[in-house]
C-alpha cells in the first residue's frame, strides 16, 4: 500500500513534467511541416478563432454555402436565419462535462472526471452578431473558396448521424441561439476541443502546433506559422 502510495507521488509530478514538455514541443513544432500555398484573391472568407481559457471554437460566417452545408441548424432551433446573425460557431468538447457546466459555478466533480479522462463527444452551435477584430479572445484568418469548402467539409464529419440524420441532445441547451448535437468519435484530455479545433484549421489550409492541448498553445502557433 505504500509503496504503490509512494510510487504515485512520484509519477504523478513526472507525468505532469512530461505533458508539459510535451505541449511544449506541440506548440513550437508545426504542423503541416511545410507551409501551404497562401490563401486569398477571389471568393476569399473571413474565418474565426474564439478562445477563452480552457476552450477554442471556430466562427464560419452565416452565408449561402454555409447555410447550404447545414440546413438541419435552422430545423433544430439554431436562428442561422435571423437578420442579426453574423457568425455560426462550432465547436466540440465531452459530453457529460459539456453539457452539465454552462458556467464554472456548475463545475461538479463527475463532470471534470469525465472530461479529463473519457467520453463520448458532442458539437455545440451557436450564432453570433457582429465581433469586434482584433480582441486578445478572437483571431481571424482569410482563406480562400477551396480551403472553405474543405473547412465546411471537416466540420459536417465531425456530426454523428442515424439513419442519415444528424442527432440533435435532447432538452439541454444554454440559451436560446445554440443547440447541442451527437457528434463522431470519443472526447478525451489529450485529444480535446482545442486538438480538433486545430484539425479543422488544417483541413483549410493554416499550420497550427503539432499538438495543441490548451488554447494559449493554439493561439501561438497560429499567430507564428501563418
Amino acid at each position: 500500500m505504500r509503496t504503490g502510495l509512494r510510487r504515485l507521488l512520484i509519477g504523478l509530478p513526472v507525468l505532469v513534467l512530461l505533458l508539459a514538455i510535451a505541449a511544449g514541443l506541440g506548440t513550437i513544432m508545426p504542423q503541416p511541416f511545410l507551409a501551404p500555398s497562401p490563401a486569398g484573391g477571389e471568393g476569399t472568407r473571413r474565418i474565426l478563432v474564439l478562445s477563452n481559457p480552457i476552450h477554442t471554437d471556430i466562427a464560419i460566417p452565416v452565408d449561402a454555402e454555409s447555410l447550404a452545408r447545414f440546413p438541419f441548424l435552422a430545423a433544430s432551433g439554431v436562428p442561422v436565419d435571423d437578420p442579426a446573425a453574423r457568425w455560426m460557431v462550432f465547436g466540440r468538447g465531452g459530453r457529460t462535462f459539456y453539457l452539465e457546466t454552462p458556467t464554472w459555478a456548475d463545475l461538479k466533480p463527475l463532470p471534470l472526471l469525465r472530461g479529463l479522462t473519457l467520453d463520448r463527444a458532442v458539437l455545440h452551435v451557436d450564432v453570433l452578431g457582429a465581433l469586434a477584430e482584433p480582441s486578445p479572445t478572437v483571431q481571424g484568418f482569410d482563406i480562400g473558396p477551396a480551403a472553405y469548402a474543405r473547412l465546411l467539409e471537416e466540420i459536417a464529419a465531425g456530426f454523428a448521424t442515424r439513419d442519415g440524420q444528424v442527432v440533435p441532445v435532447p432538452d439541454v441547451r444554454y440559451g436560446q441561439t445554440d443547440r447541442f448535437f451527437e457528434a463522431t468519435g470519443w472526447f478525451t484530455a489529450l485529444a480535446g476541443c482545442n486538438t480538433w479545433t486545430a484539425r479543422v484549421l488544417r483541413a483549410a489550409g493554416l499550420r497550427t502546433g503539432f499538438w495543441n492541448p490548451l488554447p494559449v498553445s493554439l493561439a501561438f502557433s497560429l499567430k507564428h506559422f501563418n
